[in-house]
């Protein structure tokens, strides 16, 4: 260890994925294979071009993960954030997934998910100063 250097990774280290591709058949030692990471990218548009919103997300290891669900202030309470959501849960389940998991702060949206079926399984108190972060979970499968 004492000849080793630690140093940021260049560009074209990053675009290989040789990291990740070791990785990946590391785990496939234990759990099988499966597919690489599967995005899910969908935008919300008004007839005029708007973005009204809009969800990120992937699939791997049969969990969706929902990285960024937003909807426009002016348009929120209309159901577009659901319609998102539904979506972005039925071209997962298509990929293979069987779970989805997310975070939200609690100034953002935990009560809208509860309501779309996640439940809170973690939380982190005082994660942004005075504001807990909520670790939550639903399963796509009947």
């Amino acid at each position: 260890m004492e000849n080793t250097i630690i140093s940021e990774a260049t560009p074209e280290e990053v675009r290989s994925g040789a990291l990740g591709s070791r990785l990946r058949h590391f785990n496939y030692g234990f759990v099988g294979e499966y597919p690489e990471q599967q995005y899910i990218r969908l935008n919300a548009k008004s007839a005029d071009g708007r973005l009204l919103g809009g969800l990120r997300g992937f699939v791997f290891l049969h969990w969706l993960t929902i990285d960024v669900l937003f909807v426009e202030a002016d348009v929120r309470g209309a159901g577009l954030g659901g319609h998102l959501l539904a979506e972005a849960e039925r071209r997962a389940v298509q990929l293979g997934a069987r779970n989805a998991k997310l975070e939200t702060f609690e100034w953002q949206a935990p009560k809208f998910y509860l309501k779309h079926g996640y439940e809170e399984y973690a939380r982190i108190d005082d994660y942004a100063p005075g504001f807990y972060l909520a670790c939550m979970r639903k399963s796509l499968v009947p």
